[in-house]
């Protein structure tokens, strides 16, 4: 079994923000592979789809919980099904990722992200797979595929929408990514 988890903030308001690509990429996996629609778990406090894939069951859950308390969600979640944190999936925005890289890492630190900070509080350990999707501005590349001008205001960068420019690119990401999430469980 294998839990892929997308980060972002609930509501009508953050839909397309930055800080929801977790969400985006989950709902364009959930929709390539025939997914259920997800169904509120109030148990969980989360979005949930539930299917079979390469017959393995996998658990989609989006967090309604705001980001920063995202490990509430993630710890109710992997203590109910037993599962170990080698198989959860983390997918979640990165600002110090230029627009459109994709990163794979495993048990590392949060790197300020605060949903994944309170993943990691949460379940005590930082032993999961995240697939982490650059959003941050587009300028002043460093040869890392990061950006050496992060936004002076984090939060607010985070919770704007893209503008259409940087939307195509996102658009190609979330199909990228959705594949890739596939060939990880």
């Amino acid at each position: 079994m294998t839990i892929i988890v997308g980060l972002g903030n609930p509501g009508k308001k953050y839909k397309d923000t930055r800080h929801n690509v977790g969400f985006q990429i989950i709902d364009e996996f959930a929709e390539k592979n025939n997914f259920p629609e997800f169904k509120f778990s109030k148990k969980f406090n989360a979005l949930i789809s539930e299917n079979a894939l390469n017959n393995e069951k996998i658990i989609l859950a989006k967090p309604q919980t705001f980001m920063n308390n995202s490990g509430v969600a993630v710890k109710k979640i992997t203590t109910n099904y037993k599962l170990q944190t080698i198989n959860l999936i983390i997918v979640h925005d990165d600002i110090d990722l230029l627009l459109g890289k994709i990163r794979i890492s495993k048990n590392r630190g949060s790197a300020g992200h605060k949903g994944v900070e309170s993943i990691i509080k949460e379940l005590g350990t930082k032993d999961f797979i995240r697939l982490r999707i650059g959003i941050g501005p587009a300028f002043v590349p460093l040869a890392s595929g990061t950006s050496a001008n992060k936004p002076k205001n984090v939060e607010k960068f985070v919770l704007q929408k893209f503008d259409k420019k940087e939307e195509e690119i996102i658009k190609e990401v979330i199909k990228e990514t959705a594949s890739e999430l596939s060939s990880l469980n």
